[in-house]
């Protein structure tokens, strides 16, 4: 798979990567329910297939995902000589805690259910509602002490709302911004603040959430759950003229939803998440299908930001 610079940190990363957020879960249902083996397996077909930058987090599932791919490289130890796992810290299941001491004890935590000494990212994660200026003092610091001792090489934001996330990416701390929420087919946010900080500070992006939860993989006449989303009919509207113009075409939407966001030059990777081997292996084949010009053509043109509350609704 072809791979790009991510930002300063020196890391060469495959441009589709996974997000373990909903490893194998149902697809009615949201990312507690887990399925330990389905999960094992999809974690082992997306890394074999080429998406070796695994994204994962200790809330991630109810036997949490960082125990599935510490399991997975136990097992199959020559997967984990190939593959970056990259985690977070600060909203564990028990409760957020950004303090200095809460977010060591976290970190040696993830380490433990990876089975890893040392760890190429950690991102803050989730500090909504938070003084940012506490968390700077207590997270960032003690991932910076980690850093110091070689555990951690590299420190990330990655907040689920855009908000929070733009101020973070614009101190220039952060060598790494995983930016959910913000640019997809129907999202253009990340282009007022988001990216301008992250090209101005050479913050590396992993761009998340590129199908809106399903919608942008699946398309409008799947009937699924699109975990934490809502959208206004002239917005499914607007996917489904976006569907035949794939159609038209003939290459797959999730395939022309993950190469869009990638066109953007801030963007080193994008990491959607995959249920079951077969989404892991279809993200990852998507790398190989070829997008006619004339498709980019036609689209640019329609493309608008569908992010008013009355048309995309996201719960954080």
């Amino acid at each position: 798979m072809q791979t790009r610079k991510l930002g300063r940190t020196g890391l060469e990363v495959p441009i589709i990567g996974l997000g373990a957020m909903f490893i194998g879960g149902p697809v009615t249902e949201g990312p507690r329910e887990m399925d330990e083996e389905l999960a094992a397996q999809t974690v082992i077909a997306g890394i074999e297939a080429g998406s070796t930058f695994v994204d994962t987090a200790p809330g991630y599932g109810h036997l949490t995902s960082e125990h599935v791919i510490g399991r997975v490289f136990r097992e199959r130890p020559g997967l984990a000589e190939i593959a970056n796992v990259v985690t977070k810290t600060g909203a564990p299941p028990s409760g957020k805690d950004y303090s200095y001491d809460g977010v060591l004890k976290q970190v040696e935590e993830s380490l433990n259910r990876l089975g890893l000494d040392s760890i190429d990212l950690i991102s803050i994660h989730d500090a909504m509602g938070h003084p940012m200026e506490d968390v700077l003092d207590g997270a960032l610091r003690a991932l910076r002490t980690l850093q110091d001792q070689g555990v951690v090489r590299n420190v990330g934001t990655a907040m689920n709302d855009p908000a929070t996330n733009e101020p973070y990416i614009e101190t220039g701390e952060f060598d790494v911004a995983v930016v959910p929420n913000a640019w997809t087919l129907i999202n253009r946010i990340a282009e007022r603040r988001i990216f301008p900080a992250a090209k101005k500070n050479n913050t590396g992006v992993l761009l998340a959430t590129p199908f809106e939860r399903g919608l942008l993989a699946k398309g409008t006449k799947s009937n699924a759950y699109f975990h934490r989303r809502s959208f206004s009919e002239a917005c499914l509207a607007h996917v489904a003229g976006i569907e035949d113009l794939c159609k038209r075409h003939n290459v797959p939407l999730h395939a022309v939803a993950l190469h869009y966001v990638l066109r953007h030059p801030q963007v080193s990777t994008v990491i959607p998440g995959a249920r079951t081997p077969e989404e892991a292996t279809g993200n990852a084949k998507a790398s190989e299908v070829e997008i006619p010009e004339a498709l980019w053509n036609e689209l640019e043109p329609q493309l608008r930001d569908w992010n008013a509350a009355e048309h995309r609704q996201v719960g954080l």
